[in-house]
């Protein structure tokens, strides 16, 4: 079998274990995937350690028994989110031994370990380094140096943190889980990778990922991610409204909002109404599906300021060509993305989590958003292995360069000193 990444995404909501490979095309297919509830996340953030641990468990033995053969799942991808997740800017600075040779992919990444030493407030640690544009020797915009000549590189990087407790607690519960971390991935980056097209990043877009306890966001803009954002509030929240708005209990209240919830009332009839059997005999309770309606709408609108916020707090509000793609498990809600133009007056799409797969036997089960998190921590982890090879393959070109001149200068002074004993 090829090479096998597996993403997993521990949610609010659900525990998802996607098992993937790439195919003689190059395309990435989804070979199976596992879920259950999730019973010991709230907010994104492990809060019941033996909880989690049987829910990994359990998504994670159905993604091996849904697999075509034999496989043991013994290495994960997995996400991180949480109001704790913040952003910065800062500059690296890099400066090499020589001009001589070109700036190799050695040299990138010496750049970024270095930024993984800055100091963080007490409690705090980097998640993710990732570069915005490089300088060489005082050339600004550049891209890609590699191939470039110069001694001073530096960098502007987006640096994001989180909560050291709450990365230590998601790594026990894999260890418990009998599993070990490859890669921890902020779940934005990862729901970006499955939904957003190159152009659109490159035109300048939003990523709103709706999950059940928090809102993820992250704008992108000439094909480099700009701001990154995590609002406290999701699809548990609306459901909760529900209920007391209702009064009713909290699966009636899921159950209402996953079949007949519209984030815009204006669409539903006055005289829709759906009836709720009664508690142990009690007389069913109607409610109207227009009042339903409202009370999703009031919440949704509330979400989606807090979003508009983040993006006019980012400074890249007028140069968003590509709109707003919304995704995650929210992202179901019938008229969501019309909701979302009328309060930001930009254009909305929802994101589907196959914009980079192939074709794989699970399609039809993956076609929803709120799978975009966990096809997105696969499609990074197969990013990530393709930067490692390279970077393996940059050092050994390097050492052997170095080792083939070494060889050379001795042979030339052994030849230089025979030409005059002789």
């Amino acid at each position: 079998m090829s090479e096998i990444i597996v993403g997993l995404d521990i949610g609010t909501t659900k525990i998802a274990c996607f098992v993937g490979r790439k195919n003689e095309h190059g395309k990435i297919e989804i070979l199976s995937m596992g879920k259950t509830e999730s019973h010991g996340v709230l907010r994104g953030m492990v809060s019941n350690i033996e909880k989690t641990v049987q829910s990994i468990k359990e998504a994670v033995r159905q993604a091996q028994e849904n697999v075509d053969g034999d496989l043991t799942i013994g290495v994960v991808n997995v996400g991180i989110a949480g109001q704790h997740i913040k952003s910065l800017q800062h500059r690296g600075i890099y400066t090499r031994n020589s001009n001589q040779e070109e700036i190799s992919q050695a040299d990138i990444d010496a750049l970024i370990d270095d930024m993984y030493k800055l100091v963080m407030e007490p409690g705090e640690e980097i998640i993710h380094v990732l570069p915005q544009e490089y300088i060489v020797d005082g050339e600004k915009g550049i891209v890609d140096p590699i191939g470039m000549s110069g001694v001073r590189l530096e960098a502007n990087f987006h640096i994001i943190t989180g909560r050291i407790a709450a990365a230590k607690n998601i790594q026990k519960c894999i260890i418990k889980a009998d599993l070990e971390v490859e890669e921890t991935i902020l779940e934005p980056l990862a729901s970006a990778t499955a939904v957003l097209s190159d152009e659109e990043k490159e035109a300048g877009v939003v990523l709103v990922d709706i999950g059940g306890g928090t809102t993820d966001i992250a704008i992108f803009h000439e094909g480099i991610i700009r701001h990154t954002a995590v609002i406290p509030f999701g699809g548990n929240v609306i459901t909760d409204d529900i209920k007391e708005g209702c009064t009713i209990l909290q699966r009636q209240a899921e159950a209402l909002k996953v079949k007949f919830g519209s984030a815009l009332s204006s669409e539903s009839q006055e005289n829709e109404v759906v009836c709720i059997p009664g508690l142990r005999g009690r007389e069913p309770k109607e409610i109207s599906i227009k009042a339903l309606s409202g009370i999703i709408q009031a919440r949704m609108e509330e979400i989606i300021e807090h979003v508009y916020y983040e993006i006019k707090n980012s400074g890249y509000e007028k140069r968003l060509i590509g709109g707003i793609v919304v995704t995650g498990g929210g992202a179901e809600l019938n008229n969501i993305n019309q909701l979302f133009e009328f309060v930001t007056g930009m254009n909305s799409r929802i994101g589907y989590p196959n914009e980079h797969l192939g074709t794989p036997e699970t399609e039809e089960a993956l076609t929803s958003p709120m799978y975009a998190t966990g096809v997105g921590l696969v499609l990074k982890g197969f990013e990530s292995n393709a930067r490692k090879n390279r970077s393996a393959a940059a050092i050994k070109s390097h050492s052997e360069r170095t080792k083939g001149s070494f060889f050379d200068k001795l042979l030339e002074k052994g030849k230089s000193w025979f030409e005059e004993e002789v």
